[in-house]
């Protein structure tokens, strides 16, 4: 624990070890490969219209799709300032 610090009511100290000599808290690098080289890796390709995307039921209600667009509309709107 820091020094210094103190635990709030209920909580616990937890203490987390390894006895692997290569364990690395940071996976190892594999070398930076683009954008474009992922999506031929996975078979992906770009959306070429916005009908692609459009699927009965992806909103379960009117109400949902209000929730959603409003956030895209705040976001947007955050980008701005």
């Amino acid at each position: 624990m820091l020094r210094g610090a103190t635990l709030g009511e209920g909580a616990r100290e937890v203490s987390v070890t390894t006895n692997r000599a290569d364990y690395r808290a940071q996976p190892p690098d594999r070398g930076s490969v683009s954008v474009e080289e992922m999506a031929r890796r996975q078979g992906v390709r770009p959306v070429e219209s916005v009908e692609e995307m459009a699927r009965p039921g992806i909103f379960e209600s009117d109400e949902e799709l209000e929730e959603f667009l409003a956030h895209v509309y705040a976001a947007r709107r955050a980008d701005l300032a």
